[in-house]
């Protein structure tokens, strides 16, 4: 459904009398297959939102192609529009406007004659359950209705392909999950679903196939159980914040907990993110008893030990060598 290659964009900064040129993406390949949720993956700043603007005709790219619903990028951009739905990550909708006039309007510009338009305005106010509130004043919607209704103007027109960027961003949980339900459904209907997001969890729940992006560039791309098993055996992280305490630990304790446990032929390999040492090792269980002896010896107490199964945030820092949220 959407196919990428070599897609780059640039923009101009200046700071203070220099002007500078600012790489936002930097040459990005990847496809999406018809009727699966698609992710990007990544910091802000990464290229996502960039790239998602691009896909939408809402800029052009310095270089590179794409193709969505068979349609070229470039020299076809208007039967593009006509085949996506684009939900930005601010809302477009005035408070003093009503959901259903709204959507009527939004069908409304696709060339939907008016009597049709009150139809497919009426089905997505049920499909969207916004029945309740569809009439009053959009200033009086909480942030998860008014998200909703942002996704019902989004394919209100039913487009093949729907870009939602950072679609549950400054939600609460309940309507996260809400708003995760109806990506869904959409999927099962039969659309093709582009999201951004720098939400693991959201990554690895919803969406069947990502591709993490850093600085413009994406580093591993595949289903987020496939990018998890790349890190073989468990993840175990040793606080080394005194127990009693919420200090963190000196500098050279961490450099020595660091340094001793990097050399044990059990560990893989060790990162220290704030005052936690990340190690990876084949089993857990055979690995914790050797790891709090090995700290013991030298006098060091860690204040709490823990193992998981590894997450797409290892992935990332594994691609990276930083977490998702640095």
């Amino acid at each position: 459904m959407i196919e990428a290659s070599s897609l780059r964009k640039s923009y101009r900064a200046r700071r203070g009398r220099k002007a500078t040129s600012v790489e936002a993406v930097r040459g990005v390949d990847f496809s999406v297959q018809r009727g699966e949720i698609f992710g990007f993956l990544g910091p802000n700043g990464a290229g996502k939102t960039t790239t998602l603007r691009m896909l939408a005709t809402l800029i052009s790219p310095d270089g590179g192609d794409a193709t969505i619903a068979g349609m070229d990028l470039r020299r076809a951009p208007a039967q593009v529009r006509q085949r996506i739905g684009f939900v930005a990550q601010t809302s477009g909708t005035y408070d003093l406007s009503t959901a259903r006039r709204d959507l009527v309007h939004q069908a409304r510009m696709y060339g939907v004659p008016k009597s049709t338009a009150k139809s497919l305005a009426e089905a997505a106010i049920l499909a969207f359950q916004l029945e309740g509130f569809a009439d009053r004043n959009i200033g009086t919607y909480s942030g998860g209705q008014r998200r909703r209704l942002d996704v019902a103007l989004g394919v209100i027109h039913s487009p093949e392909v729907i870009f939602l960027d950072e679609p549950t961003a400054g939600l609460d949980p309940p309507s996260r999950a809400r708003m995760w339900q109806e990506v869904r459904r959409l999927r099962d209907q039969g659309m093709t679903i582009f999201l951004t997001t720098h939400y693991l969890d959201e990554a690895d729940a919803l969406c069947d196939r990502i591709s993490i992006i850093d600085a413009g560039l994406i580093v591993a791309e595949g289903t987020p159980s496939d990018l998890k098993r790349e890190i073989s055996g468990d993840v175990v992280v040793v606080d080394l914040a005194a127990a009693d305490t919420a200090g963190a630990p000196e500098p050279a304790t961490m450099l020595e907990a660091s340094k001793l446990l990097a050399e044990q032929p059990y560990v893989h390999s060790c990162d220290a993110i704030d005052h936690n040492l990340r190690l990876y090792v084949d089993s857990a269980a055979t690995a914790i008893p050797q790891i709090m002896r090995a700290l013991s010896n030298k006098g060091i107490e860690p204040g709490a030990i823990e193992y998981r199964q590894p997450s797409l945030d290892d992935v990332f820092l594994a691609k990276t060598g930083r977490t998702l949220a640095d």
